[in-house]
């Protein structure tokens, strides 16, 4: 190849001047779109993080909110079986008093007419030929055909604690 002349350099110097302006001109607009793209992959990146972050919060404080609940749920439960444990503790401690009570019941001058009235009772229930017999836990047992009356102490005790759970359940209610 040959040479070009001289007169040829100077006379390309405005399109080179020209081609270096444009080149410069597009490395600057790839340049500028580059940032751009940059600062919106940054701005994506940041929304994101964000979200995750917020998702990941949210998640947290469902998980909390449900083991607060679970453990809330438990000490209730426990609370309860220790007021369960106590309220049957009282109502263990009135039983055994009642037998107790009852029981002395025995040797009180009274007895004999509790028993005749018992007597009379059971034979107003079962009829007058009911066979009346005194129990050995004290009060009678009467007997007619099938039918069977327990009036001893120890039952009639149960039996009227059974119907008064409304003043039995005072013993714990405030």
């Amino acid at each position: 190849m040959s040479a070009l002349p001289r007169t040829s350099l100077a006379s390309l110097a405005p399109t080179r001047a020209a081609l270096r302006a444009a080149a410069e001109a597009e490395s600057a607009r790839v340049l500028a779109q580059a940032d751009a793209d940059v600062a919106e992959l940054l701005e994506d990146a940041h929304r994101e993080s964000g979200r995750i972050r917020a998702d990941a919060a949210a998640d947290g404080a469902a998980v909390a909110r449900g083991s607060a609940a679970l453990r809330s749920a438990r000490t209730r439960r426990e609370a309860h079986e220790i007021v369960l444990a106590q309220q049957n503790a009282v109502y263990t401690t009135l039983v055994s008093e009642v037998r107790t009570a009852v029981s002395a019941l025995r040797s009180d001058p009274c007895y004999p007419d509790l028993l005749d009235r018992l007597s009379a009772h059971a034979r107003a229930l079962l009829g007058p030929r009911a066979v009346v017999t005194e129990s050995p836990a004290g009060g009678i047992v009467a007997e007619r055909g099938s039918r069977r009356l327990d009036l001893s102490l120890p039952t009639v005790a149960e039996a009227t604690l059974g119907t008064m759970a409304s003043e039995v359940s005072a013993l714990w209610t405030p």
